[in-house]
């Protein structure tokens, strides 16, 4: 039976969902703050947020904006279980994985491969565990949504992950333009 098209019946609204993501971004922003990378490895992925508290004149408003309270990220990123782009996820090897740490640790080597420090750089996080990490990339989307971080919204390229074989001839990222000295990104 053929119908006319009624946009209405195809729009999704939950109020629920609304509050859901209130709820995990006010959590994200009562967790603690760490040095980058965290001292300590843990298991697990989620979301993180780095926030600059370094001198460098180009990065001074976060320095000012972060010195008393840590509300201003330069950057937001996510950090997903192995395989969960194809719906391969495990439980079990899910909360046994290492990619949270491993991608903080990873942006602790790729600001200190440029002009700058990762002592500059504190970071806070949250570890989504079996069916929450489905929440990780609207967390992160709703985080960068809220604080516009400059790395996420202006000068692109810093969360880059390594292009593969064959695409390092590429246009450079804006990041590694002003940033030199990172590879393979």
């Amino acid at each position: 039976m053929k119908q006319g098209f009624d946009r209405n019946k195809h729009v999704y609204r939950n109020d629920g969902l609304v509050e859901l993501i209130k709820d995990a971004v006010r959590f994200f922003n009562g967790t603690p703050v760490h040095h980058l990378p965290p001292a300590e490895k843990f298991t697990g992925s989620g979301i993180y947020a780095l926030y600059y508290i370094g001198k460098r004149p180009l990065y001074e408003k976060y320095f000012l904006l972060n010195r008393l309270s840590y509300n201003f990220p330069i950057y937001v990123g996510k950090a997903v279980p192995r395989g969960w782009r194809q719906s391969r996820t495990h439980d079990k090897a899910e909360n046994r994985s290492n990619e949270l740490c491993g991608r903080l640790a990873q942006h602790k080597r790729s600001v200190d491969l440029v002009d700058l420090s990762s002592k500059d750089f504190m970071c806070r996080f949250v570890i989504f565990e079996s069916e929450g990490s489905d929440m990780i990339g609207t967390i992160e989307a709703a985080l960068i949504k809220i604080h516009k971080p400059l790395w996420n919204s202006v000068l692109d390229g810093f969360g880059n992950h390594d292009p593969g074989k064959g695409r390092y001839d590429g246009a450079k990222p804006d990041w590694n333009v002003i940033h030199t000295g990172r590879k393979n990104v």
